[in-house]
C-alpha cells in the first residue's frame, strides 16, 4: 500500500492540527508531555500497591512464600514473553506509521492485538484454576489443606495487582482497535502519526509493569 500523502486544507493547516496549535510538532510535543504525565500517575497507583505487597510480605513471609508456590511459574513465563514480543511488534508499528508503511503498520497492530489475547487468554486459565481450588481473596478464601495460614493475603494482592494490570490490558486493546480503523481509514503517515506513538507509550508501560509483577508473584524467595 502506498503511503498516504498529506493532505493540506485551503487555510493552509493539516487536516490532523487541532485549531489551538500552531504547528505538527508543537502539537506532538503537547501530547507527548499529557501521555507522560498520565503514565507517571499510573506508575503511582501500582507504586502503592507494590510498597503494600512489600510491606505485608514483610509482616507474614511465610503465608506469602507458601501461597506463590499455588501459582504456575510456567504460564507467567509465557505470559512475559507474549508481552516482551507485543512490546516489540508495537515498537514496529510506530516505526512502520514513521515511515509510512500503511500495510506493515496494519499488521503490527494486529499482531499487538492476538498477543494482548493470547496474554488474557492465558491469565483466564490461570484465574480459573484459583476459583476451582479456593484461591482467593479476602473472606473468600476456602482452599483446604494449608499448612500456614493467613496466605488469603497473598491472593488480595494477586487478585488486585494482575486484575488491575489486566484491565490496563483490555484497555490498551480497545486503543489499539481504534488505531487500527484509523489506519485501514488511511489516518496515519510521516508527517502524523501521534496517536500510534502515544498508544505505543502507554502499551509499553503496561509490559513494563508486568515485568515488574512477574518476579513479585511468581519467584519469592
Amino acid at each position: 500500500m502506498s503511503e498516504t500523502p498529506v493532505v493540506i486544507e485551503q487555510h493552509g493547516h493539516a487536516p490532523f492540527l487541532q485549531h489551538h496549535f500552531h504547528t505538527a510538532e508543537q502539537q506532538a510535543d503537547a501530547s507527548k508531555i499529557g501521555m507522560w504525565l498520565f503514565l507517571v500517575t499510573e506508575v503511582l497507583l501500582f507504586g502503592g500497591l507494590f510498597v503494600g505487597f512489600a510491606v505485608m510480605q514483610s509482616m507474614h513471609p511465610e503465608a506469602f512464600f507458601a501461597a506463590h508456590h499455588h501459582l504456575d511459574r510456567t504460564l507467567g513465563l509465557i505470559n512475559t514473553l507474549v508481552l516482551l514480543v507485543s512490546s516489540y511488534t508495537m515498537v514496529m508499528a510506530v516505526d512502520s506509521a514513521r515511515r509510512g508503511k500503511q500495510r506493515a503498520l496494519m499488521i503490527y497492530l494486529l499482531l499487538t492485538l492476538m498477543f494482548a489475547a493470547v496474554f488474557l487468554g492465558i491469565k483466564y486459565i490461570e484465574y480459573s484454576h484459583k476459583f476451582h481450588e479456593g484461591l482467593l481473596p479476602g473472606k473468600y478464601y476456602s482452599h483446604a489443606g494449608d499448612t500456614v495460614p493467613g496466605q488469603f493475603m497473598f491472593f488480595s494482592f494477586y487478585f488486585m495487582m494482575t486484575g488491575l494490570h489486566g484491565i490496563h490490558i483490555v484497555l490498551g486493546m480497545a486503543a489499539i482497535t481504534w488505531l487500527c480503523f484509523r489506519a485501514r481509514r488511511g489516518d496515519f503517515s510521516p508527517a502524523y502519526y501521534t496517536p500510534v506513538d502515544m498508544v505505543g507509550l502507554y502499551w509499553h508501560l503496561v509490559d513494563i509493569i508486568w515485568i515488574y509483577l512477574f518476579p513479585l508473584l511468581y519467584l519469592i524467595q
